[in-house]
């Protein structure tokens, strides 16, 4: 096997080593035999176009251009022109995949199931890094860069998840060491010893641009040094990203825009199969509030309705409009005047540790006064906070309605608007069939869609043997609907969830609603809502009394009165009856299940439940320790690529500084001895301390030979200042000044070198950057980048630390250590004496 190959197969494994933290993130593995095999494909596309030779950017391209052809094929063939090439539709369908994804990742729990969107995004990751990898590795020849993909592949599994096996980063570790000492066989094998000098590193003296630098360093030894600072960033990266409790992502609706119609509510998504967080040990209270009516069992607190449905979870529309909070607010669609509505007046105050971006709100609310940057989404009447406005501590006022239609208003009410119709009752073809089945037969003989919807409220809460149970697992994705049907138990999410599909698939207008059950009364007449107070509950729509609640949860909420009155007079026998054992009473004080899911969490509908017994609340916003190690982390990912360029430019800043004294950097030595370790004669230059004046002269000369390898043209420590000139002239292919200036800056350092009496240097900075500007302009757009991204003379960084770190041990070896030792033994042998 030649050495590129082997390159390329070392990074291809190194990819996937590190690919394999991602696996615990989904409950099934097989996309990674998948990514493996277009791996293995852009690979070899890789290897082939490196053989024939193409130039390395036309490489990459060919690379990525397949990249995009796989994936095209595997999941988007059905919009792709002649099931191949990616047309506007590949890109619209990819791009809905992956606000799929996105979606996808903020609402299922560790592990998530392994959804074609959320198997677009780990594919298509690998993809991307295996190509980065191996582009940097192989086609650009430099290893040791390509460990940022890696180690940001790798910090991804470990930031996401609640800590990582170390398996998986041992794999990823000796995946990158391997593709390092590939890199470290291939170039020995190609051209000896890179940097010249074999045997025995040189005494300090022996370098001719400082103490110490003659070391021949080989390939191996450096990378693996690098390879060990990189895989110390690895775990230190990990250590300070904050990780999900929740979810692979923590996604929360979204704050509008600040302008009247500007910006949107953000999607807020529960699960079915998710039931994070249901141990809460305490229910500590999120609001109180006193309100002006006496039926409080139906006035439950709704913060976000879930009116999109896509087979297998509900979540808000994204993109919804907002505007300022009216005052009033619109009269609620399709409420009739001949529906009975009382006004109910409500002042609401939430706790310090109840912070989220949406507030509750008794439903249909018609007017509301607070203070802060609020505004209003008319579709589902939700009010949203903007600009990092959250309930924390607010107090406000509501004025509401308590919409009291009769059984018979709702068995009378007219067909809802085409357009409700068409939004509200949609059922994607995911859905199994037995849903809609089980719906109509529950719903059988019932003369209207209002004893359809009684009838599967009494099927889920009395009649179908139905258990509430905050620990079941009811599995997740299209099936999960029918899993509970089968299985008969859950909790509010599953019946909520499940009686809003069936009732759309039956041509009833539903959506899930999200907030909390009233509360509990207190001694001095107010109510407190606890987190353990967290509820979801269905609202279908009926025209004359608009989104009307009902309650499939059993044991959970009350029922509302309509559907537990006495049979309209002339109603189909079938039509249910009331029930004398559900009372309209205010929910218990307490309560022995805790209703209050990871999904419920990320709707924002009970925050308090992330509070730990004895601590604060998570609902209190990031802490400050949080912010700061995020701050660490995203500050570390976007120094991490610069910081060669940026040491870079220091360096070449204090060598070609203007007369005078200034402090070393790492990397940097004093410029004291010539080439071959030979003193330095002192140049007596006008006007200028002779010794400044010697390591002025040799700082430009390093920085020029640094600069050439910057493009590629290694420093030869073995030739004199002259030769080693001439060899950057014609490797650099110089010409003109930039040729006349490289002989002026060696034939100063000669001068510096050797002559008793040495003249003037000049004006030494401008020659190194004459000589830097024709090496830029003889070298092509990829060496120019890579000399100012990834400088190849940042190695000397490495060198300085590995030195200065083998000082320090042998400092303490010899040293302190030593001595401590010394002293510790002496007092024992003291101690024995007087004993």
């Amino acid at each position: 096997m030649s050495g590129g190959i082997r390159l390329a197969v070392c990074a291809a494994a190194a990819t996937l080593a590190a690919a394999g933290a991602l696996l615990p993130l989904v409950d099934r593995s097989v996309w990674i035999v998948q990514a493996a095999f277009l791996l293995a494909i852009q690979t070899s596309v890789g290897v082939l176009a490196r053989r024939v030779p193409l130039a390395r950017v036309l490489t990459v391209a060919v690379q990525a251009l397949v990249a995009l052809l796989l994936l095209t094929v595997v999941f988007a063939r059905a919009h792709a022109i002649g099931g191949l090439l990616p047309g506007p539709e590949v890109f619209q369908e990819f791009g809905q995949l992956l606000r799929e994804g996105a979606s996808d990742v903020g609402r299922y729990a560790i592990p998530a199931p392994t959804t074609t969107a959320i198997r677009l995004l780990l594919v298509g990751g690998v993809l991307v890094i295996g190509l980065v990898v191996d582009a940097l590795a192989v086609t650009y020849r430099s290893a040791a860069p390509a460990g940022l993909p890696l180690l940001a592949l790798y910090s991804v599994a470990a930031g996401l998840a609640e800590g990582t096996d170390w398996l998986w980063f041992l794999a990823a570790a000796a995946g990158y060491l391997l593709l390092l000492l590939a890199e470290g066989r291939d170039r020995l094998a190609q051209w000896g010893r890179v940097f010249g000098g074999g045997g025995a590193r040189p005494g300090p003296a022996a370098h001719p641009l400082g103490p110490g630098q003659g070391a021949a360093i080989a390939p191996v030894r450096t990378g693996r040094r690098i390879g060990a600072l990189a895989l110390g960033i690895a775990l230190l990266v990990p250590a300070v990203l904050p990780t999900m409790d929740s979810g692979l992502l923590q996604a929360h609706g979204q704050s509008p825009g600040e302008g009247g119609t500007g910006g949107g509510t953000g999607a807020v998504s529960p699960l079915v199969a998710l039931q994070d967080s249901l141990r809460q040990p305490e229910n500590r209270e999120v609001l109180r509030y006193r309100t002006s009516t006496q039926n409080t069992g139906d006035l439950y607190l709704r913060i976000v309705t879930l009116d999109q449905f896509d087979g297998s979870t509900w979540r808000t529309s994204p993109g919804r409009p907002v505007t300022e909070v009216p005052d009033p607010l619109p009269t609620p669609a399709g409420l009739a005047p001949g529906v009975r509505t009382d006004p109910v007046n409500t002042s609401v105050a939430a706790s310090g540790s109840y912070a989220q971006t949406y507030l509750p709100l008794p439903y249909p609310a018609d007017q509301v006064r607070i203070g802060g940057r609020w505004r209003y989404e008319p579709e589902g009447r939700m009010v949203v906070g903007g600009h990092a406005q959250t309930t924390r501590g607010a107090r406000y006022q509501v004025t509401s309605l308590l919409v009291e239609p009769t059984a018979a208003q709702l068995a009378a009410a007219p067909a809802p608007p085409q357009r409700l119709l068409r939004e509200y009752t949609k059922v994607p073809g995911s859905v199994p069939a037995v849903v809609a089945r089980t719906a109509r037969k529950v719903t059988a003989g019932a003369a209207n869609p209002y004893q359809q919807a009684v009838k599967l409220q009494e099927w889920f809460a009395v009649d179908g043997g139905f258990r509430y149970d905050t620990e079941v697992r009811s599995g997740s994705g299209p099936d999960a609907i029918a899993k509970f049907l089968q299985a008969k138990e859950g909790f509010c999410v599953h019946f909520s969830f499940s009686m809003a599909a069936m009732a759309r698939t039956l041509g009833i207008p539903a959506r899930v609603a999200v907030g909390f059950t009233p509360g509990t009364p207190q001694a001095d007449g107010s109510m407190s809502v606890g987190s353990k107070d967290a509820h979801a509950w269905p609202e279908l729509y009926f025209e004359g009394a608009g989104w009307t609640r009902f309650e499939p949860t059993p044991s959970r909420g009350t029922p509302p009165e309509y559907t537990v009155a006495e049979t309209p007079a002339g109603s189909d026998p079938g039509a249910p009856s009331a029930r004398p054992d559900r009372s309209a009473a205010p929910s218990a004080p307490t309560r022995p299940d805790d209703d209050c899911t990871g999904q419920l969490k990320k709707a924002d509908g009970c925050p308090a439940l992330a509070q730990q017994p004895g601590g604060g609340a998570s609902d209190d916003g990031p802490r400050a320790g949080t912010v700061a190690a995020v701050a660490v982390a995203a500050l570390m990912v976007l120094l991490l690529p610069v910081l060669p360029m940026l040491w870079r430019r220091r360096v070449r800043a204090r060598r070609l500084r203007p007369a005078g004294a200034s402090r070393r950097g790492p990397g940097e030595e004093a410029e004291t001895a010539g080439p071959g370790g030979r003193p330095v004669s002192p140049a007596v230059l006008p006007d200028e301390d002779p010794g400044e004046a010697v390591e002025r002269t040799l700082a430009a000369w390093r920085e020029l030979t640094d600069s050439a390898w910057d493009y590629g043209i290694l420093p030869d420590d073995a030739q004199t200042p002259r030769k080693a000139a001439a060899r950057i002239v014609r490797a650099g292919a110089l010409d003109g000044p930039s040729a006349e200036s490289a002989v002026r800056v060696a034939s100063a350092v000669e001068q510096a070198l050797y002559a008793p009496m040495p003249r003037p240097a000049g004006a030494l900075a401008a020659e190194v950057e004459t000589v830097r500007a024709g090496l830029r302009a003889a070298a092509g757009r990829g060496a120019r980048l890579r000399a100012v991204l990834a400088p190849r003379s940042a190695a000397r960084v490495a060198w300085a630390c590995s030195r200065r770190w083998s000082a320090a041990l042998e400092r303490l070896r010899t040293g302190r250590i030593v001595a401590v030792w010394r002293r510790a033994g002496g007092a024992l042998r003291l101690s024995r004496q007087r004993g």
